[in-house]
Formats: C-alpha cells, sequence, structure tokens
C-alpha cells in the first residue's frame, strides 16, 4: 500500500475494524517513512459469471431490480427489497467463492422470496425456471401449500 503522501511503498497498520454489515475493513495506517497516518478500506470482490460467459461485479442493485419487477403491485417495500438483497448478498458470501454464477444467485433469492410474498415467489420462479406449463405452476402452488402447513404445524407445536 503506497502513501497517499510521500507515496513511500509501505506502511504499518495501526487499526482494524469491520464495517456495520460486515462487508468491508476500515484498516487505520501509518507511514514508516513521512509518519502520516492514513485510511483504507477492503472490501473482498465477488464477481459473477453469466449464463453468456460474461463476468462482472456482485451489485445489491441488480437484485432487487430483478426481485422488483416479481414485486410489482403486492405489498413489498423498498425496505423490504433492500433485506431481501441482503440476506442474498450474505448468502453468496457464506460460500466463500470470488466467483459465482448467476443461477446460483437465482436458487438463493427463491427462499427468501418464498417468505416475503408468495405471489411475487410464483412470478420469479416461474421466469427463472423456465416454466412452460399448467402442470410445472401447479405442482409449484401445491409444494407452497405443503411448505405452508408444514410451517404451521410446526408453528403450532412451539
Amino acid at each position: 500500500m503506497f502513501c497517499p503522501f510521500c507515496r513511500y511503498p509501505d506502511s504499518r497498520v495501526t487499526d482494524s475494524r469491520t464495517s456495520d454489515d460486515g462487508s468491508s475493513i476500515r484498516r487505520r495506517r501509518q507511514c514508516p517513512e513521512c509518519n502520516m497516518r492514513f485510511s483504507t478500506t477492503e472490501t473482498a470482490s465477488l464477481t459473477v459469471v453469466k449464463r453468456s460467459g460474461v463476468t462482472q461485479p456482485f451489485s445489491r442493485d441488480r437484485i432487487v431490480a430483478g426481485v422488483r419487477k416479481a414485486c410489482q403491485g403486492r405489498p413489498v417495500s423498498e425496505a423490504d427489497l433492500a433485506m431481501l438483497a441482503q440476506q442474498v448478498e450474505e448468502a453468496v458470501r457464506a460460500t466463500g467463492a470470488a466467483q459465482i454464477e448467476s443461477n446460483d444467485i437465482g436458487l438463493a433469492i427463491l427462499e427468501p422470496l418464498r417468505n416475503l410474498d408468495e405471489v411475487a415467489f410464483m412470478r420469479f420462479a416461474s421466469v427463472y425456471q423456465g416454466w412452460e406449463s399448467l402442470e410445472d405452476f401447479e405442482a409449484a402452488i401445491t409444494l407452497l401449500k405443503v411448505n405452508r402447513e408444514e410451517r404451521t404445524s410446526q408453528e403450532a407445536n412451539r
């Protein structure tokens, strides 16, 4: 790390702290040459490999934009979408991979979206999973009903 004041090619870390959301580290540094102090922020880069093979940086905004379409006309707030995007990013980063397939991101979106709004889940899943017939929709609806009944019975047993 070059000193921004004297351009000395080294510095000493005096303090490190993680950000509130845990996605970055703020480091206080001191130059051994001029003794000036400065801060740096370090983040782990995460790239998405699309189906076409193109790579691009991971973006929560792209998740929100995609899910927003599925939530159109539904009682889902921007705060809900932001929370969903954060959950997806945490799940994706928890894998520890520096590159992730766009398909894996789509899979990571499905569960939090199902918990947020079942109709939006059906819309997103129908496009994402490429449903082509009424039977695909019927199977998904049946699975949603079974999962809802399981959650209800588990909550009743508590």
